[in-house]
């Protein structure tokens, strides 16, 4: 399986002539969901979730599907009969080839006066996951964590115990839009010694193979 990072927090994978996208939204670029064949979208915050590109990329393919949380399947299911999916915490499925399953329930904290949404993150193949805006432990081993370094919700030392408790073979970086380019070597310091875990980011665009090296 081979992962391609967008901007922020999206990322495609792509497997055997398919390509399952995660969290096309309104900070990653305008063609981020183009060519999916699996939509899957972690909670309805316009970094994540950004109707526009979901409304193309399912008009350009009429094979393609989509699987979110109620508040995102509402919206885009009226348009799209029979190929919106609602999930939630627990649920498993198959699409195009890959495997997905559901963990987590509620977004981060970002502050207590803030009234907290779902959120849900996704475990591709067994291999990769994916937790949307929260620090959801699987529960079981991961190879490739997909890393939401900065954000309102999250402190450096949270990123860092996050990675202890998961204890993936990597961690990849996402959520790092608002993250400037003077404070990445600290991160990738800070996380790299501290993590127990290999630690990396891809610039948007980039690619990497899995289940090779780490």
């Amino acid at each position: 399986m081979r992962i391609v990072k967008q901007t922020h927090a999206c990322v495609r994978l792509e497997k055997d002539g398919r390509t399952l996208v995660i969290d096309p939204g309104g900070f990653s670029e305008q063609d981020a969901a183009a060519g999916a064949d699996v939509l899957l979208v972690t909670h309805e915050h316009p970094d994540h979730f950004d109707e526009g590109r979901l409304r193309a990329a399912l008009e350009a393919n009429p094979a393609a599907e989509l699987w979110t949380l109620r508040s995102v399947a509402e919206r885009m299911a009226p348009a799209f009969a029979g190929r919106v999916h609602t999930v939630g915490d627990g649920d498993a499925f198959e699409a195009a080839g890959f495997a997905v399953e559901v963990h987590g329930q509620l977004h981060a904290v970002i502050h207590p006066d803030i009234p907290r949404i779902t959120n849900v993150g996704y475990f591709v193949d067994g291999a990769v996951f994916h937790p949307g805006d929260a620090l959801t432990v699987p529960g079981r081993p991961v190879e490739t964590l997909m890393l939401p370094v900065h954000a309102p919700w999250n402190k450096i030392s949270e990123v860092i115990d996050y990675v202890r408790e998961v204890a993936p073979r990597r961690a990849i970086d996402i959520h790092d839009a608002l993250l400037t380019d003077l404070a990445r070597p600290i991160y990738d310091r800070q996380i790299g010694a501290l993590g127990g875990a290999d630690h990396g980011r891809l610039a948007p665009g980039e690619s990497r193979e899995l289940g090779g090296p780490a």
